[in-house]
């Protein structure tokens, strides 16, 4: 019961009443059945990874004709089976991909179907005059974090120890992926920073690493929302460690700490503490410089 309960706490932050109510129905179905807790888990997850609910209803309709038929069914359903009951997984959720490229940085995102990872990339071509491409279908203002961004790294060129000639020898291209879907929001500033930071540096990010943030033109780092949602996607993705803003630790206190076991959080006020934080002075393999 324990499980349900938690899956019930996360459906009923992150989904407005009418899914709630879908999830609650189809749990209870769920309990009759006797599935196990990992069940629960695959079933939460399917549900939650889909921006559009149509079809539960189809869902619910195919356990109560299971129930209804003379079918024996069985004492447990387990995981392997969930395609029987439940169709094909319509979206497979993101997960760390590791840290052995240069400039690719996890982040953490508020969507209206609850928190996601997405990842920030940055890479470099030779050119004259440092021009900045932005693509992954951002708004305005996560193109504003990514400006914001280059501007204050090449006015610190020298504290990150990053010669002025990479900034007018070399292009920067932004990328976060998944270019169909619109992303915007000024939470990504941090990432942006950590991610053009170790592409002009070329070194590593530390594993199982996550970050949201916003920064301004100064160095500092601003609060940001949906932290709660933020968590579970990133406990969700196996990230280990987060950066938040200094002012976002009263959102952490206000989480139950069951919900943040496995999770150690990093408290910032600017951008030179997230650098330290977040980079190894290990170089990437096959550096550009």
């Amino acid at each position: 019961m324990y499980t349900v309960t938690f899956c019930l706490f996360i459906v009923d932050k992150l989904c407005d009443s009418r899914v709630f109510t879908a999830y609650c129905t189809a749990l209870c179905i769920l309990w009759e059945l006797y599935l196990s807790e990992l069940h629960f888990k695959c079933v939460i997850s399917k549900q939650i990874a889909c921006e559009k609910v149509s079809n539960t209803k189809d869902i619910l309709d195919s356990f109560h004709c299971l129930k209804a038929s003379d079918e024996q069914l069985p004492a447990q359903i387990k995981p392997e089976n969930l395609q029987d009951y439940l169709g094909m997984v319509e979206y497979t959720r993101d997960k760390y991909q590791g840290n052995d490229y240069a400039g690719v940085v996890t982040g953490l995102a508020w969507t209206a179907v609850g928190g996601e990872i997405l990842f920030v990339e940055t890479s470099l071509s030779k050119g004259k005059g440092g021009k900045l491409t932005l693509t992954g279908n951002l708004g305005d203002v996560m193109k504003e974090s990514a400006m914001l961004a280059l501007e204050y790294i090449h006015a610190h060129a020298a504290l990150f120890d990053i010669p002025e000639d990479r900034f007018e020898n070399w292009n920067v291209h932004v990328h976060v992926p998944e270019g169909a879907i619109p992303k915007d929001g000024p939470s990504a500033g941090i990432t942006m920073v950590t991610s053009l930071v170790s592409a002009f540096k070329q070194c590593k990010v530390k594993k199982n690493l996550a970050m949201t943030g916003e920064i301004t033109l100064r160095g500092k780092v601003l609060p940001v929302g949906g932290i709660r949602e933020k968590i579970l996607a990133a406990k969700r993705a196996g990230i280990e460690e987060i950066i938040l803003c200094q002012e976002n630790k009263k959102d952490i206190d206000e989480i139950k700490p069951e919900y943040l076991k496995g999770v150690t959080f990093h408290y910032v006020k600017d951008i030179k503490e997230v650098i330290q934080l977040a980079l190894l002075d290990e170089k990437v393999e096959s550096p550009l410089f």
